[in-house]
Formats: structure tokens, sequence, C-alpha cells
């Protein structure tokens, strides 16, 4: 389990460096980090810690949904968007000021975010809190791929982000689609369903703990 965690957290650093990428595009912000820079600019909070408090409140919503916590989702929504905030920071490139450059950089962040999705879903320490927002709207519209289910979430994210004040250009409306297209197009080749993971809850996780621990100690 230490080791799934290990491997959660490389996902997630994947998965960050994907969405760096997509805000360094600067042809526009993908939507959830729009949303996060619209909270931003309405709170004291910095983006990094506007995507922390936004992945807590998504959880409530998935609490909502029926969908289990386990301790990924945890971790992803105590980290993602720290991770995201440390890539920003230490970002050597130059700002970049091309459309097509900013295209090229947006499509290097689907791929990265796609994977860095398959790695740490595969995990099955459950969802991070936007992946399990986007399984539990799929599992209500089984007969729709999940990158198009991902599209309408993204979508209604965009939406709340821009009523906030958040970034919008052409490469944000690249990414809603585009995102989701690329995400369907990994999980394919990887032959990764996210909906078919049989994911290990934070009740069922704490037990096998306990129970390892306890037969360390009797050893």
């Amino acid at each position: 389990m230490l080791l799934q965690w290990l491997q959660i957290l490389a996902g997630l650093a994947v998965f960050a460096a994907g969405v760096h990428f997509t805000i360094h595009a600067n042809i526009g912000l993908a939507p959830w980090d729009c949303l996060g820079q619209g909270i931003s600019l309405h709170t004291p909070l910095n983006y990094g810690l506007s995507m922390t408090c936004m992945g807590v409140a998504i959880l409530l919503i998935d609490l909502l949904l029926g969908e289990r916590i386990g301790f990924g989702t945890i971790i992803d929504a105590l980290v993602t968007g720290n991770f995201v905030q440390l890539f920003n920071d230490i970002n050597p490139l130059p700002e970049n000021r091309s459309i097509p450059a900013g295209l090229a950089f947006q499509l290097l962040g689907f791929f990265l975010m796609a994977l860095g999705q398959v790695i740490y879903m595969k995990a099955a320490q459950c969802c991070g809190p936007r992946d399990a927002l986007l399984v539990g709207v799929g599992k209500r519209m089984p007969k729709v791929p999940i990158g198009f289910v991902a599209v309408m979430v993204w979508g209604a994210a965009l939406l709340l982000g821009w009523l906030l004040g958040g970034q919008v250009g052409i490469g944000t409306l690249f990414s809603t689609a585009g995102a989701g297209l690329v995400m369907q197009l990994v999980n394919r080749i990887l032959h990764f369903e996210p909906r078919s993971v049989r994911h290990v809850d934070v009740v069922k996780a704490s037990k096998a703990l306990l129970h390892a621990s306890v037969s360390l100690s009797a050893t």
C-alpha cells in the first residue's frame, strides 16, 4: 500500500507537470485552472491553495454522488495544486508569446495529464476529487465515452471560472475539447477504463494497514 501511495504521488507529479504546461502555453487557461484562478482573484489564496480548497469542496460533491473516498482522493486534494504551483515557481522557460507554440505546449500538457491520471488511478486508492466527480457522472451515463463526459464536466468548471474572472482564450476552448479527446486516446492506447477499476476506500485501506501492523508486531 505504501508503494501504491508513492505511485499516486508519481502520477500526480506527472499530472501537475501537464497542468503546468497548459498554463505556460499562455493562450488561455484550462477549465479547472480557470476556476482556480477565478477563486484566487476573489480570495487571498494563491493558485495552489485555491486548487486545494476547491479539491476539498469537490470531495463533498463526490460524497453526495455516492463515490468512495480513498487515500488517493485525499492525497490528490492536498498536493496536486501545490505541485502545479511548484512547477510554476521553478519554471525556467521564457514566457510564451506564440500561438502555435502555445498549442504545442497544451498538447504536451494534455498527454502528461492523461498519463498521470492512468498512473495514479491504477493504484486503486480511489480517484482524485475531480476524477471521482468525472467517474461519478460517467456512471450515470454509461453509454457515453468517458472522454466526452469529461468535456461536459470541464465545460461546467469553465463557465464558473469565467464568471469569476478567470482567463479565457483560444487555448481554453482547445483544452475543453482537446484534453478529453487526448485522455480518451491515451486510455485506449493503454487499454485503461477508469470506470472498471476496483478501488479501495479509506476504511478498507485503514483496516489493511492495521492488520499489517499487527502482523508485524506479532512477528
